[in-house]
């Protein structure tokens, strides 16, 4: 019974969207880390931010404790985990193709990219066209999680979301 009450509880959360990318949910994000029922009934939901500072935290939390209320779910706690360390290798290959067609170069399939710490940024292609021929504007997009780029082929700005 447990079991099925705890995927009910995950499926309401895959209806939460980011409050950054409203695209994709807080479990395509990746944030949710576990959710525990104890006897009494009481959930806690786990959640990992995407860096210690994310400023979307707070409403996430309120959106959880909100959505689960109005499904019944009245005891509910939600508890930040910083560990181990919320990693983009944790976005699943179908929630990166949406952020893909939503305009964002979606993160590559390794954090082990120390391009930011060079003079030589990745090569990101434009999620408009494909094109490779692209140049990043500034390490720091419209939130900290990305970089700004544009394409020199189809000259659209874009947002990448970074590696972590």
């Amino acid at each position: 019974m447990a079991d099925k009450i705890i995927d009910t509880i995950h499926q309401l959360l895959s209806t939460i969207p980011d409050p950054e990318i409203p695209v994709i949910s807080i479990v395509e994000l990746g944030i949710v880390r576990d959710v525990q029922l104890s006897d009494d009934g009481a959930v806690t939901v786990l959640i990992t931010p995407t860096y210690s500072g994310c400023p979307a935290m707070m409403a996430i939390e309120q959106e959880i404790k909100s959505t689960l209320h109005e499904h019944g779910f009245e005891n509910t706690t939600v508890k930040l985990v910083y560990s181990p360390v919320w990693t983009t290798d944790w976005i699943p290959d179908e929630a990166k193709e949406k952020l893909r067609k939503y305009g964002i170069a979606p993160p590559a399939h390794s954090t082990s990219d120390k391009s930011v710490l060079s003079l030589h940024p990745r090569s990101v292609a434009c999620p408009r066209c494909g094109s490779l021929k692209t140049t990043m504007i500034s390490p720091f997009g419209s939130t900290a999680c990305k970089s700004l780029y544009k394409c020199d082929t189809c000259l659209e700005p874009f947002d990448y979301f970074k590696c972590h």
